[in-house]
C-alpha cells in the first residue's frame, strides 16, 4: 500500500507536456526538461483542427502521420505518453476537451506547452489559463530564431517593416555568412542572381520521395475514409514522416539542389512541379528539422566549396529572412491584420482554383499540381495564382483561406503574412512597398506555360489576348488614385498616362468582360473530389 501511495504522489508531481501537431522536434521548449519517469507527453487527433479549414488530404494525413511516429519515438525513450486518435471512443474533436479530459486521468500539478503558431489557438490557450484545474505554462518557440518579441520591439514604431532590413539584423544575429561583422561576398543580397529562366533542354535532378510505411498508409486510409470532400489527392504522397526521412530529405536538397537553386528558384516549368526547390516547408512548419539546422546546413556546403554563395544566400535568405519575418510580422499585427483591405478588393474566389478548369495554362498547371502534390513553389504561388487573384481584385479572405487549405506547409503564422501583405497588398504597405502585380510577359519569361495556352501571350488587348495582360492595365487603372504617387509604380504608370482615352476604354471593356464569365459555384459535371471545402 505504501509503495502505491508513493507512486500515486509521484505521478502529482508530473507535467502534462501537450505537444501540438505542428510541434515534431525533441528538443521543443515543451519537451527540452522532460522527466520520463514522471511526466505525461499528450497528442492529440482532433477533428476541430481537421476541419476549422478542409485542409488537403496530403496535409492531414502527413500531420496525424508524423504525430504517430514522434509519439512512438518518445515512447521508446521511455516517456509516458497519451495519443489519442481521431476515431478513438470518447475522442471530444477539440484541443480543450483532450487536454482536460487528460488531466482527469492523469493527475498532475502543471501543463506545459510550447506557444502556438496560430492566433485561434493562442486564444484558446488563454482561455485554459482560466479554465483548467491546474497552471499551465506557456513557453517560447524555440525552433524560431527570432522570438515573438525581439521582433515586436524591431517593429514597434515602424509603418513598413520591410523583410530586407530584418533580415541583414538577422544575418548579424546568427552570423550566418557573415565574415568580420560584414557579409561574405561584400554583398547582403543576390537576387538579381536568382532570376534566370530553365533553359529548354535542361534536365532537372531526380527528386527523393518516401514511400508510405504502414503508418503512413494507415493515417492516408483514415483521412479518405474521414474527409472524403477535401481539396487534394493522396496517392502521389512522398513527404518525410519522421525525423530521420527529413534529414535525408535535406541531405538530398542540399547535395542535389542547392548548387543550382539560386539560378533557377523563380524558374517553372509545365509538368516539373519541384525543379530545385527544397521540398523541406512541411517537414520544417512541423518541427521534423529546424531553421537553425537548415541555414548551417546550406551554410556548410558553400564553405565546403559545393555550392555558390548566391545559391546558399538565395536559400537562407527565404529561412532566414521570409519565414522568420512572416512570422514575426504576423505576432506583431495580429488579429488586426487579417481584417484590413487596402485595395478594397471583393471579387469571389473563381471555381476554377478549386478544379483546375480553365483555358490559363499557367493556373491550371499550378491547380493541378496542388491537387496531386499540395505543393507549389514560391514564384507559382506569388506570380500565377497569387497575382491573377490581385489584378483580378479577388476578397483577400477567400484567397488567404485556398492559400491555408490547398498547401501542405501552409500554417496561418506564414500563410497569412505572405498572401495578404506580399501576394494582395491587402496591408497596404506594410509588408511590401509595391503590389506585386504582373502581365502575362513575367509568366512566359519565367515558365514555358504559355506556348501551350489557348491564349497568345503577346496580345495585349483583342480576340484570344492573354487576359493577364489587359487584366494588369485594369488593375492600375482602377487603383490610380491609391497607387499613382508610389515611386516603385514610377514607369508603368507613366506608360498608362500616355495611353489614350480609346485604349483606356477597351481594357476596361475586355477585362470587364472576362471577369464577368469567372464563377465561383461548380458546374453539374463537376466531381466531389474538387468540391471546394465549406
Amino acid at each position: 500500500m505504501a509503495e502505491r501511495a508513493q507512486r500515486d504522489e509521484d505521478r502529482t508531481r508530473g507535467t502534462l507536456r501537450f505537444v501540438l501537431g505542428d510541434q515534431l522536434n525533441r528538443r521543443i521548449s515543451s519537451l527540452v526538461d522532460l522527466d520520463p519517469e514522471h511526466d505525461v507527453v499528450l497528442l492529440v487527433e482532433v477533428r476541430d483542427e481537421a476541419t476549422y479549414v478542409r485542409h488537403h488530404k496530403q496535409k492531414i494525413a502527413f500531420l496525424f502521420a508524423a504525430m504517430r511516429h514522434f509519439a512512438a519515438e518518445l515512447r521508446e525513450e521511455g516517456a509516458t505518453v497519451v495519443y489519442v486518435r481521431l476515431t478513438d471512443p470518447g475522442n471530444t474533436g477539440s484541443f480543450t476537451g483532450e487536454l482536460e479530459r487528460a488531466l482527469a486521468s492523469h493527475p498532475v500539478e502543471r501543463v506545459v506547452v510550447t506557444e502556438p503558431g496560430e492566433w485561434r489557438v493562442w486564444e484558446m490557450m488563454q482561455d485554459w489559463r482560466e479554465s483548467l484545474s491546474v497552471p499551465i505554462e506557456i513557453r517560447t518557440d524555440n525552433r524560431f530564431l527570432c522570438p515573438r518579441e525581439d521582433f515586436a520591439r524591431w517593429a514597434e514604431g515602424r509603418h513598413h517593416l520591410r523583410m530586407e532590413t530584418f533580415y541583414r539584423g538577422m544575418r548579424r544575429r546568427t552570423g550566418l555568412l557573415m565574415e568580420n561583422g560584414e557579409p561574405i561576398g561584400g554583398r547582403w543580397n543576390f537576387d538579381a542572381e536568382n532570376r534566370k529562366r530553365l533553359p529548354k533542354a535542361h534536365r532537372v535532378p531526380d527528386r527523393i520521395g518516401f514511400q508510405p510505411d504502414a503508418v503512413t498508409r494507415e493515417t492516408i486510409a483514415l483521412v479518405e475514409a474521414e474527409f472524403p470532400d477535401h481539396f487534394g489527392d493522396t496517392a502521389a504522397f512522398s513527404w518525410p514522416v519522421t525525423r530521420g526521412d527529413a534529414l535525408a530529405a535535406l541531405k538530398h536538397f542540399i547535395d542535389e539542389c542547392l548548387p543550382t537553386f539560386g539560378d533557377y528558384q523563380d524558374a517553372m516549368k509545365g509538368g516539373e512541379p519541384f525543379l530545385y526547390h527544397a521540398l523541406l516547408s512541411p517537414a520544417l512548419n512541423a518541427g521534423l528539422l529546424t531553421a537553425e539546422e537548415v541555414c548551417q546546413a546550406a551554410e556548410r556546403a558553400f564553405q565546403d566549396g559545393a555550392v555558390p554563395l548566391h545559391c546558399a544566400e538565395g536559400f537562407i535568405r527565404q529561412i532566414l529572412g521570409w519565414r522568420e519575418y512572416v512570422r514575426g510580422l504576423y505576432w506583431a499585427r495580429m488579429p488586426e491584420y487579417r481584417d484590413t483591405n487596402a485595395l478594397t478588393a471583393e471579387r469571389p474566389l473563381p471555381w476554377f482554383y478549386w478544379s483546375g478548369e480553365t483555358q490559363l495554362n499557367c493556373i491550371r498547371q499550378v491547380v493541378d499540381q496542388t491537387r496531386s502534390h499540395a505543393y507549389a513553389h514560391h514564384i507559382q504561388r506569388l506570380m500565377v495564382t497569387g497575382n491573377f487573384a490581385l489584378i483580378a481584385g479577388l476578397t483577400p479572405a477567400e484567397v488567404e483561406e485556398w492559400y491555408l487549405i490547398v498547401f501542405a506547409d501552409a500554417y496561418e503564422w506564414v500563410e497569412l503574412p505572405n498572401v495578404h501583405g506580399m501576394v494582395l497588398w491587402a496591408d497596404g504597405g506594410v509588408m511590401g512597398s509595391k503590389p506585386y502585380a504582373a502581365s502575362g510577359a513575367y509568366i512566359d519569361r519565367m515558365s514555358d506555360y504559355c506556348g501551350d495556352c489557348a491564349y497568345d501571350v503577346r496580345k495585349k488587348l483583342g480576340p484570344g489576348a492573354c487576359p493577364f495582360n489587359y487584366l494588369y492595365w485594369n488593375f492600375l487603372i482602377e487603383n490610380e488614385e491609391r497607387l499613382a504617387d508610389n515611386p516603385r509604380m514610377t514607369m508603368p504608370y507613366r506608360t498608362l498616362a500616355g495611353m489614350d482615352e480609346a485604349r483606356r476604354r477597351q481594357i476596361r471593356d475586355e477585362a470587364t468582360r472576362f471577369l464577368g464569365t469567372l464563377s465561383a459555384k461548380p458546374d453539374d459535371h463537376q466531381s466531389s473530389q474538387t468540391a471546394k471545402p465549406r
